[in-house]
C-alpha cells in the first residue's frame, strides 16, 4: 500500500481562496499540494474527490485538505508511480482545481484558469523535472499556459509536450478512476504502462 502523506507536507498556498463562488460554497476545505517541496516530478490531478467520511485514512482530498488522498485515485495513482520506481520523497501531488466541483461535475474553464497561478506557484517551487498530468482536465490546463489546445486526449497518452512556460516536459497519464477502462484500450497491460510511464519519464530527464 502507498505512503499516506504527512499533514506536515501539505502546502497551503492561502489561508482561504474565493475566487471561484461555487468551489467556495461546495469545498468542505481546499485540497492543497502535498509532497517534498524538491520533488523530481509533479502529479497534477484534476480535481479533488468529494471524500469519504468513513474511511480510515484515505478519505479524500476534500476531507483531508490534501490532493489525491482519496481511496478510488489517491491510493491509486500513487501505487502506479511506486510501481514505476517513484516513491513518496519523488513526488509531489496537487491538483488543476483545489476545491471539489458541486455534484462531483467537470471543472469549468473559468475555474481552471482561476486556480491556475496555483499550479505555477507550486511549479515554481518544487523546480521539478518532469510533470506528470492525470486526465484529460490536468492536461488541459498545463497546456493552457502556452495557449495550446488538445485535440483527443487519449492520442497524447505518455506523449511528453514542452512547457515553455514552465520550462518542463509535461507528460500525461490516464486518469487513475478511470485507468482499468482505457489501458486495454490503448494496448497496455498494467505492468507495460508502469515501464512505459518509467521509461518516458528517464527519456525527458535526460534532456
Amino acid at each position: 500500500m502507498p505512503e499516506f502523506p504527512d499533514a506536515e507536507q501539505r502546502n497551503a498556498l492561502t489561508a482561504d481562496c474565493r475566487r471561484c463562488s461555487d468551489l467556495a460554497d461546495s469545498r468542505t476545505c481546499i485540497s492543497w499540494g502535498n509532497g517534498p517541496l524538491d520533488a523530481d516530478l509533479v502529479v497534477v490531478g484534476e480535481a479533488p474527490a468529494e471524500g469519504d467520511p468513513e474511511a480510515k485514512q484515505w478519505r479524500g482530498g476534500n476531507l483531508t485538505g490534501m490532493a489525491y488522498t482519496s481511496q478510488r485515485s489517491g491510493r491509486k495513482i500513487r501505487q502506479v508511480l511506486a510501481d514505476a520506481g517513484f516513491g513518496h520523497e519523488d513526488c509531489y501531488y496537487t491538483n488543476a482545481v483545489k476545491c471539489h466541483p458541486p455534484g462531483n461535475r467537470d471543472p469549468t474553464d473559468a475555474e481552471l484558469a482561476n486556480c491556475r497561478p496555483y499550479l505555477v506557484e507550486e511549479v515554481k517551487t518544487v523546480e521539478p523535472t518532469v510533470v506528470l498530468t492525470t486526465g484529460k482536465h490536468a492536461t488541459k490546463t498545463v497546456l493552457a499556459l502556452d495557449d495550446t489546445g488538445l485535440d483527443g486526449f487519449l492520442d497524447n497518452v505518455l506523449e511528453p509536450r514542452w512547457s515553455e512556460a514552465l520550462n518542463l516536459p509535461v507528460i500525461p497519464l490516464l486518469h487513475p478512476s478511470y485507468q482499468e477502462v482505457w489501458l486495454s484500450r490503448l494496448g497496455y497491460a498494467y505492468d507495460e504502462y508502469v515501464a512505459a510511464i518509467a521509461e518516458t519519464v528517464a527519456s525527458v530527464g535526460d534532456t
